[in-house]
């Protein structure tokens, strides 16, 4: 498929003799929000290094068919920066001029909730704001990949269902394509087309990938009745 953005086969990777990953195979298709479950420390933040090339796998092989841009757990914004010039920055450091890059972070606020909030600095954002500067941030960086290490975990359940809709609301419009890692089986259900089990103990194996085949059209009946298949299979699955 010619739309092929991400994969990763038979990735294998340790740390001072300790085997973190082994055998793990992925893939990413333009215009797919993907998810990767995980318990905590079973290596998804390892994986999500590797995919971005921050890290070499010990071997296995890993493609990149567009710019990755890879929002890790803490925001990293800078303090002293106000939220137009912090969304700005990545552009700034892709040789983009100042105002060309400061103009196009403007112009993309409104989208992402941010109107009015350009000349505040970010020790005055609220959580879900941050996140949000986050999200453009790293949009701007690469509009073609996106990988999301656990970008809702710290944040209170109002603004995360708020950040749920606003992500499918926008996804077809922003054109995203997301690879998102999470622990929150609901999460990984809500926002996926389809979903990857991180399983076992260490070293993590990954299962096949789960469809969700009309999970966010179908009635509201159904979407339970699927829900709760998936939520039985993905609990076997972690459990084995």
């Amino acid at each position: 498929m010619s739309d092929l953005l991400l994969s990763g086969e038979n990735i294998d990777k340790s740390y001072d003799d300790i085997s973190v990953l082994e055998d793990v195979s992925l893939d990413l298709y333009r215009g797919e929000i993907v998810t990767i479950l995980g318990k905590s420390g079973s290596g998804k933040s390892t994986l999500f290094n590797l995919l971005a090339g921050l890290d070499t796998a010990d071997s296995g092989q890993i493609e990149r068919h567009a710019r990755v841009g890879y929002m890790m757990q803490k925001d990293l914004l800078l303090d002293w920066k106000t939220v137009q010039d912090n969304i700005a920055l990545p552009l700034i450091l892709r040789s983009v001029p100042k105002k060309e890059a400061r103009m196009t972070a403007r112009k993309y606020m409104p989208v992402f909730g941010l109107e009015g909030l350009e000349d505040r600095w970010p020790a005055t954002l609220s959580g879900g704001q941050r996140q949000r500067c986050n999200l453009l941030r790293t949009w701007l960086y690469s509009q073609e990949l996106m990988l999301l290490d656990e970008p809702f975990s710290g944040l209170d359940a109002m603004t995360r269902e708020n950040l749920y809709a606003w992500l499918l609301e926008h996804k077809e419009e922003l054109g995203l394509s997301i690879l998102l890692i999470t622990h929150s089986v609901e999460e990984a259900i809500l926002l996926a087309d389809r979903l990857y089990v991180l399983k076992g103990e260490l070293p993590s194996h990954m299962s096949s990938p789960l469809e969700i085949p009309g999970l966010k059209t179908s009635s509201e009946t159904e979407r339970l009745l699927e829900r709760e298949k998936l939520r039985l299979k993905i609990n076997s699955i972690l459990s084995s």
